[in-house]
C-alpha cells in the first residue's frame, strides 16, 4: 500500500506520518517544501519511502508518475491567516487542490484533505451581537460560511467546488473524498510555525522566558482572555483522519473540533498548572491590548457542530483543554 502525505514536514502532516508508522506503514511519499530547512526535524524520526519537493510533485502525480496510490492525505497549504498575497494564497490552496482532486479521481486514489474552520469567520455575529444566550456551533452549511480573510476563502472555495461537482455529501465521487474543517489544533511538531503556532506553544515559551503568559484583553464583547475557541489536540485530529482512512466508503465534509468552546483563559491555566503547579494562575497571566491589525479579522468564538461526524459513524472521544494541553506541556518539557 502506497500513501502520499502532502505537507508531510508540517504540523498535522508529520503527525499523520507518525501515526501511520505506528501502524507499520512506511511506504509513504512525503511531499513538502523545505525552504524553511528546520522543518526537516519533523521528518527525521519518521520512516518514509521517498521525499518529493512540492514544486514538482503535483505535475508528477497528475502524470501518474507514482503508480498506484491508495490515498493522499493533503495537508499541504499556506495556513498563515495574516497572509495578504491573495494570488499566492489562491494558487497554493485552491488551484493546487483542484488539480490534485481531479488527478485523484482519474486514478482512483482516495483524497483526505485539510479544510479549515476559518471558512466560518464570525458567522452570524451580527445577528447574535448583544443577544442573550450562547452562540450556535458552526455547521458545515452555507449560512455559517463567512470567512474573514483570504486564507479562509481559499479553503471555502475548494469545499464549494466539490459540493457542486460531487454533491453536498461528496457521495458521487469515484473514489473517497473527505474534507476536514480543522478548528484550533495544538500539539507536538508545530514548533516551526512561528506566529501561527498555537497559543499553548507560545505560552509554554513565554512562561519559561518571562514567568508569565500573555492573552488578549477585552475584545468583541468578551472580557480579558474570555474569547472562546474550539481547541483540539492534534492526536485527536489524526485519529479522525485515520478513522476515515479505515472507512473508505465514507465521504463528505466534516468539522474536526471537540464540539466544545473554551476560553483562552482555560488554555493559560492548563499551561501554568502543568508547568508550575504551585503557582497562582492569576499572577501568571498578563493581558495585552488587542492589536489593531487583527480587528475585524479575528474569530472571537468557534465551536464545531459534530452532528455530521457522528452521523457518519465516527464516535471518537476528544480531549478537553486541560487534558490535551497537559499532555502537550509534558511533551514540550521533555524535549
Amino acid at each position: 500500500m502506497k500513501i502520499i502525505v502532502t505537507g508531510a514536514a508540517g504540523f498535522i502532516g508529520s503527525n499523520i506520518v507518525a501515526s501511520l508508522n505506528a501502524r507499520g506503514i512506511d511506504n509513504i511519499i512525503a511531499v513538502d517544501d523545505l525552504t524553511q530547512a528546520d522543518k526537516f526535524r519533523n521528518l527525521a524520526d519518521l520512516a518514509i519511502a521517498d521525499y518529493v519537493d512540492a514544486d514538482s510533485f503535483y505535475d508528477l502525480f497528475s502524470a501518474g508518475a507514482f503508480g498506484k496510490v491508495e490515498a493522499v492525505f493533503h495537508e499541504g497549504a499556506c495556513s498563515d491567516t495574516m497572509e495578504t498575497d491573495g494570488k499566492y494564497m489562491m494558487d497554493n490552496n485552491y488551484s493546487t487542490s483542484c488539480g490534485l482532486f481531479e488527478a485523484c479521481q482519474e486514478q482512483g486514489t482516495r483524497l483526505l484533505y485539510a479544510s479549515s474552520a476559518a471558512t466560518y469567520g464570525n458567522a452570524q455575529a451580527d445577528e447574535r451581537a448583544g443577544a442573550q444566550g450562547q452562540w450556535l456551533p458552526f455547521r458545515e452549511s452555507p449560512e455559517f460560511e463567512k470567512p474573514l480573510n483570504v486564507y479562509g476563502y481559499s479553503k471555502l472555495l475548494f469545499d464549494q467546488r466539490l459540493r457542486r461537482e460531487i454533491g453536498r455529501t461528496y457521495s458521487r465521487a469515484a473514489a473517497q473524498v473527505v474534507g476536514f474543517r480543522y478548528f484550533n489544533v495544538y500539539g507536538p511538531r508545530e514548533q516551526h510555525k512561528g506566529r501561527m503556532a498555537s497559543v499553548a506553544f507560545h505560552q509554554f515559551n513565554q512562561l519559561r522566558a518571562d514567568g508569565k503568559v500573555k492573552l488578549f484583553a477585552d475584545y468583541g464583547g468578551y472580557g480579558p482572555g474570555e474569547q472562546m475557541r474550539d481547541f483540539v489536540f492534534v492526536d485527536d485530529v489524526v485519529a479522525v483522519n485515520l478513522w476515515f482512512f479505515d472507512h473508505p466508503e465514507k465521504s463528505g465534509l466534516f468539522n474536526l473540533g471537540t464540539g466544545r468552546a473554551q476560553p483562552f483563559n482555560d488554555v493559560a491555566r492548563a499551561v501554568i498548572s502543568s508547568l508550575q503547579p504551585q503557582a497562582n494562575s492569576l499572577d501568571k497571566i498578563e493581558y495585552i491590548p488587542f492589536p489593531d491589525a487583527l480587528r475585524g479579522k479575528y474569530q472571537t468564538y468557534t465551536q464545531a457542530d459534530l452532528s455530521a461526524l457522528r452521523a457518519a459513524g465516527c464516535d471518537h472521544a476528544f480531549a478537553d483543554v486541560h487534558t490535551g494541553v497537559t499532555r502537550y506541556m509534558r511533551w514540550l518539557a521533555a524535549g
